[in-house]
């Protein structure tokens, strides 16, 4: 399957963490690198800009209303109107280089959301981590070794959590206790090392199939529970970020994509970098879910 034409002109210099919010009919995003957060309505076709003063690296939305937020400086709510992030959180003082990359909440009402360092080395030894959220504030560090703690998501029937790695192309399932937020046996699910550039964010289907954005790959696609590859959605793009399903039907598929490693030739080839696409395709997604604090 082939895309040619952007849905937004965005233009995002690094596009990521669509989130859709069925209340608004919205679709939510971030543009890490320039601090800000985007928002569609599909309603009356407008959209919106929000200015930061910080990196907001994803967002999830809160069963109380509005946002909580991934940043560079730690965890906080969003209000979803103002350009400020009431920070409660921040796990990694003692990495100042490090920052929050990827996040979501989790059918557990948790929020969980890794870290990265934004130079990658993969001669030393992996600095990232994944952390969980729970209503109360408080902050568990569920798992280590991450060079860029990347795309997540679980299997329809809660049963499994799926975490990305970048770097190393791979994406690994844990077994998942939806009542304790706990994961275990750990086991890669995919690694691609043969595959055109890396899995980034991804998302879910009703399926429990796995729907990942390839990082410098021009592509999304789309893998079985067992890690076969069923679908692949082609773009004009090299950079693609992530993906989420949204729409009335939860049947449409929104990709972010990005400019930040293209010089300025490489842009003029893709005039389409950075953009927002979208495709229908035949499966539901899942709703997302809402931190409960």
């Amino acid at each position: 399957m082939n895309l040619t034409e952007s849905f937004i002109h965005s233009q995002n210099q690094l596009g990521e963490g669509p989130l859709w919010h069925p209340d608004e009919q919205a679709l939510y995003w971030v543009d890490i690198h320039q601090n800000r957060v985007e928002r569609y309505s599909l309603a009356n076709e407008k959209r919106q800009t929000i200015q930061f003063q910080r990196m907001v690296t994803a967002l999830g939305l809160r069963k109380s209303g509005g946002f909580i937020a991934a940043t560079a400086d730690g965890v906080g709510y969003w209000d979803g109107q103002s350009a400020q992030v009431a920070l409660f959180a921040h796990p990694e003082t003692h990495f100042p280089e490090n920052r929050f990359n990827d996040g979501k909440v989790g059918p557990d009402g948790r929020f969980w959301a890794g870290t990265m360092r934004e130079r990658v080395d993969l001669d030393t030894p992996p600095p990232g981590s994944l952390y969980r959220v729970d209503a109360d504030e408080t902050v568990q560090k569920m798992e280590t070794g991450l060079h860029i703690s990347n795309g997540l998501g679980w299997s329809p029937d809660r049963r499994f959590f799926y975490l990305t790695d970048s770097p190393r192309k791979t994406i690994t399932r844990y077994r998942f206790d939806s009542n304790e937020g706990e994961i275990t046996e750990r086991k890669i699910f995919l690694h691609t090392p043969d595959e055109p550039g890396v899995p980034d964010g991804l998302a879910v289907d009703a399926e429990g199939c796995i729907w990942s954005a390839r990082w410098g790959g021009w592509k999304v696609a789309r893998y079985s529970p067992k890690g076969e590859t069923l679908q692949e959605i082609h773009l004009p793009v090299e950079y693609v970020t992530s993906c989420a399903f949204g729409g009335a039907d939860l049947k449409t598929l929104f990709i972010t994509t990005a400019w930040t490693p293209l010089n300025a030739d490489a842009r003029a080839a893709q005039p389409l970098a950075g953009d927002i696409f979208s495709v229908e395709v035949d499966v539901q997604g899942q709703m997302p879910w809402r931190f409960a604090g």
